[in-house]
């Protein structure tokens, strides 16, 4: 009968190749921080939403809380307004009344289109494909285009606006809307 080695520095016995686990080759360097490339040398879609268009999603966030606001103040004119052709004595002041009230009947449909759309867009970054990508771009064309009528007091939806299409306009946006679904 013989005892094992009792030497507690010994090295242990090697065992026969070919059983037990698989050897394989240590890799020559460390997996890279970013995760590396593929087989093929081909990148892969991307696993999470880019900052860039995170940003532009709570840019949209933000703009429909300031829709919201000047929906709120909308709405006050066409309070004041209707007030105003109420108090109307002349044809001329009930005629200009009127029009006020239309004008901001207009402005309220128009603020909130564009308060529905930001909400939308702004829901369909993690789902919607590259039509989401354009509808961004060209809400914020839009947006630039109306807030420069308005400039002075427009102008955080100014540099919003250029801000949403600088950020949908990038590489990684489009890698990220033309990403494959499964």
């Amino acid at each position: 009968m013989s005892y094992p080695n009792q030497n507690p520095y010994s090295q242990p016995p090697a065992s026969q190749p070919g059983y037990g686990f698989p050897q394989q080759q240590p890799a020559p360097y460390g997996p890279y921080p970013g995760g590396g490339m593929p087989p093929g040398g081909i990148p892969g879609p991307p696993t999470g939403m880019p900052g860039g268009l995170k940003a532009a999603r709570v840019l949209l966030f933000v703009l429909t809380g300031l829709n919201l606001i000047g929906l709120l103040l909308a709405v006050t004119g066409l309070g004041a307004a209707n007030k105003a052709s109420h108090r109307a004595v002349k044809e001329d002041d009930l005629l200009a009344a009127n029009i006020g009230k239309g004008l901001a009947i207009a402005l309220i449909v128009f603020i909130a289109i564009f308060t529905v759309l930001a909400v939308v867009l702004a829901l369909q970054f993690t789902s919607g494909g590259n039509g989401v990508r354009v509808g961004v771009t060209v809400f914020g064309a839009a947006t630039l285009i109306v807030s420069f009528l308005v400039f002075p007091f427009g102008l955080a939806h100014t540099v919003m606006a250029i801000m949403v299409i600088a950020f949908s306009s990038k590489a990684e946006a489009r890698a990220w809307f033309n990403r494959p679904r499964y």
